[in-house]
C-alpha cells in the first residue's frame, strides 16, 4: 500500500499535467507548420508515399484503404460485376477457409462450393494485394409476401492503386469468370416467384434450374431447308452486334410459334435454347397485376437469353388496344404495356435477346402483336408430315426403312394428326413391328371418324372421338414432341 507521505500533492499533479498540455500543443503547432510548408514544397505523389509510410509505422492504414461495395443489382437489373466477381472467388477456394457454400443441382453431377458470408479472400495482382469478402443482410418484406436477401461483395485496396483496379483488375476477373462460365454453360430455365410459391416484384424475382431437356435440331422433326434456314437467322442474329447498333435497333429478335396442341412448340423452344446456350425465362402473365411489374420483371432478366411467353392469347387478360381501353394508367395490365417492352423505350435495356411467343390460335392476337419488330418470324406448327413421321420413327424406334412406312405415309396425307398423336402410338411398344401396325389401326381410325364428319358436315373436330383421344394425351401432358412443318409454314416479316 502506499502511505499518504509518498503520494504527489495535488498541485504537482496540475503542475504536471500543465506541462504536459503545453508540450502538446507545441508538438501539434509544429505539425501543422510542417504539414503547411510540406503541402508548398513537397509534390503530392511523395506526400502520399510518406503519409502512408508513417501509416504504416503507427499501425494505422485506415485512411489510405478504399473499400467498392458490390451490389448484386443495379436498380432492376443484375449487377454484372457482382455475377462476374462471385465466379472469380470460386478459383480461389482453398483449404484455409473456415465456411463454405455447397449446393448441387437436380441430376448434376458437379457440386458448386461458393464463398460463404462473412470469408475473407486475399487475391494478389501485378503486385497489388486486394481483399474480398461476402456481405448479405435480410431485406424488407417485399412485394407479394416474400423476402429477399440483399448480397454484395466488398473489394478493399489501397487508395493509391484506385487506378488499376478498375481499369485493369476488374476487367480481368470479367474475363476470367466469361471463361468459366463459357466452358461450364448450363442451360437455365428461369421461373417467376421462389420455391415456395408466389412471385416477387423487383430483383432477385425469378427462381431457376438446370434445363435437362433433350431436345435438339438434330432430333426435330423438321424438313431440312426449314432447318437450316431458322439455324442461319439465329447465327444472324448473335453475329450481328454492330449491325443492330449501326441502323438503331434494339439487339432482339421475336418469333411466333403458332398451330394447335401437339405440334412440337415447347421442343422448339428447347432446341434454341440448347444450340444458342442460352437460358429461358418462362413468364406466366397471369402472374403480374400491372404494367410496372411487368417492366421490373422483365428488365431483370439476363443477356443472351430467350423470354418464353406461351399462349399468349389466353395467358392473361390484356386490353386491346382496337377496343379503345389501352391509354390506362399503371394499374392493370395492358396490351401498350406488354408492346412498350418488347418494342417500345424499355426493349433496349438488354442485349442478345429472343422472345418466344407461343399461341394455338394466331387469329384471335391483336395484330400489333403480330407486326414486324414484335414478332419477326412466324412459324406455323402444323399437323404431322411423312417426313415429321419418318423422324419420329427413327426417334422412337431406331428404324429409318420398313414396310408399312409408305401405307403410313399415304395415310398421314389423308388425315390431320399431329405429332405427338404419333409418338404416343409409338411409344407403345420397342417393338417396331408391333408399334408401326398400331399407328396404322390409328390413322385408319382417324381417317374414318374424319369421312363420317364430313358427311355430317361438322367442322369442329373436338366433338369427336378421335378429338376426345386428343384431350386424354394432351391432359397426361403428351405435349411438344419433335415436330417442325416444312418450309412453307415459316414466314418472314
Amino acid at each position: 500500500m502506499f502511505s499518504q507521505a509518498s503520494m504527489p500533492s495535488t498541485s504537482s499533479v496540475l503542475s504536471a499535467y500543465t506541462t504536459f498540455a503545453a508540450s502538446a500543443m507545441v508538438v501539434k503547432t509544429m505539425l501543422h507548420e510542417v504539414k503547411t510548408m510540406a503541402k508548398q514544397l513537397i509534390p503530392q505523389q511523395l506526400q502520399e508515399k510518406i503519409l502512408s509510410g508513417i501509416g504504416r509505422l503507427i499501425g494505422d492504414q485506415s485512411s489510405s484503404q478504399m473499400t467498392l461495395v458490390i451490389d448484386e443489382y443495379n436498380g432492376y437489373a443484375m449487377n454484372q460485376i457482382f455475377e462476374a466477381s462471385e465466379i472469380y472467388l470460386q478459383t480461389k477456394i482453398s483449404p484455409s477457409f473456415d465456411r463454405l457454400s455447397v449446393s448441387q443441382a437436380p441430376r448434376e453431377k458437379n457440386i458448386l462450393v461458393t464463398i460463404s458470408k462473412g470469408e475473407k479472400v486475399i487475391d494478389l495482382f501485378e503486385g497489388i494485394q486486394l481483399k474480398w469478402e461476402m456481405v448479405s443482410s435480410a431485406e424488407k418484406q417485399l412485394a407479394m409476401g416474400d423476402k429477399g436477401e440483399r448480397r454484395s461483395i466488398e473489394l478493399s485496396f489501397l487508395k493509391k492503386n484506385m487506378e488499376k483496379v478498375l481499369s485493369s483488375y476488374l476487367p480481368y476477373v470479367v474475363e476470367i469468370s466469361e471463361m468459366i462460365k463459357e466452358e461450364n454453360k448450363v442451360v437455365k430455365l428461369h421461373s417467376l416467384g421462389n420455391p415456395q410459391g408466389g412471385a416477387v416484384v423487383g430483383g432477385g424475382a425469378w427462381g431457376c434450374i438446370n434445363l435437362d431437356h433433350p431436345s435438339t435440331f438434330e432430333t426435330l422433326a423438321m424438313d431440312l431447308n426449314l432447318k437450316e434456314e431458322l439455324i442461319k437467322d439465329l447465327d444472324r442474329f448473335v453475329r450481328r452486334r454492330k449491325f443492330y447498333k449501326r441502323v438503331g435497333k434494339a439487339w432482339k429478335r421475336g418469333y411466333l410459334l403458332y398451330g394447335p396442341p401437339g405440334t412440337g412448340k415447347t421442343s422448339l423452344i428447347a432446341a434454341m435454347a440448347n444450340y444458342l446456350k442460352f437460358d429461358i425465362y418462362d413468364l406466366e402473365l397471369s402472374n403480374l397485376l400491372r404494367n410496372s411489374q411487368l417492366r421490373k420483371i422483365l428488365v431483370s432478366t439476363k443477356n443472351r437469353s430467350i423470354l418464353v411467353i406461351e399462349d399468349i392469347d389466353c395467358s392473361a387478360e390484356l386490353q386491346d388496344r382496337q377496343a379503345g381501353r389501352y391509354n390506362q394508367p399503371n394499374t392493370e395490365l395492358t396490351l401498350s404495356g406488354l408492346l412498350n417492352f418488347i418494342d417500345g423505350l424499355w426493349s433496349s435495356c438488354g442485349d442478345e435477346r429472343i422472345i418466344v411467343f407461343t399461341t394455338n390460335h394466331r387469329d384471335r392476337l391483336d395484330p400489333a402483336l403480330l407486326r414486324p419488330g414484335r414478332m419477326d418470324m412466324h412459324i406455323h406448327m402444323s399437323y404431322c408430315t411423312p417426313y415429321g413421321f419418318k423422324t419420329l420413327a427413327s426417334n422412337y424406334l431406331g428404324v429409318s426403312k420398313h414396310r408399312l412406312f409408305p401405307k403410313i405415309e399415304r395415310l398421314i396425307t389423308e388425315v390431320e394428326v399431329t405429332p405427338a398423336e404419333i409418338a404416343e402410338e409409338l411409344m407403345k411398344s420397342e417393338d417396331a413391328d408391333v408399334a408401326l401396325e398400331g399407328v396404322v389401326e390409328f390413322l385408319m381410325s382417324a381417317k374414318i371418324v374424319g369421312k363420317e364428319v364430313g358427311e355430317e358436315g361438322i367442322t369442329e373436330r373436338q366433338d369427336v372421338v378421335v378429338e376426345t383421344k386428343r384431350q386424354k394425351i394432351w391432359s397426361e401432358g403428351i405435349e411438344g414432341f419433335d415436330y417442325m412443318p416444312p418450309a412453307s409454314s415459316l414466314s418472314f416479316l
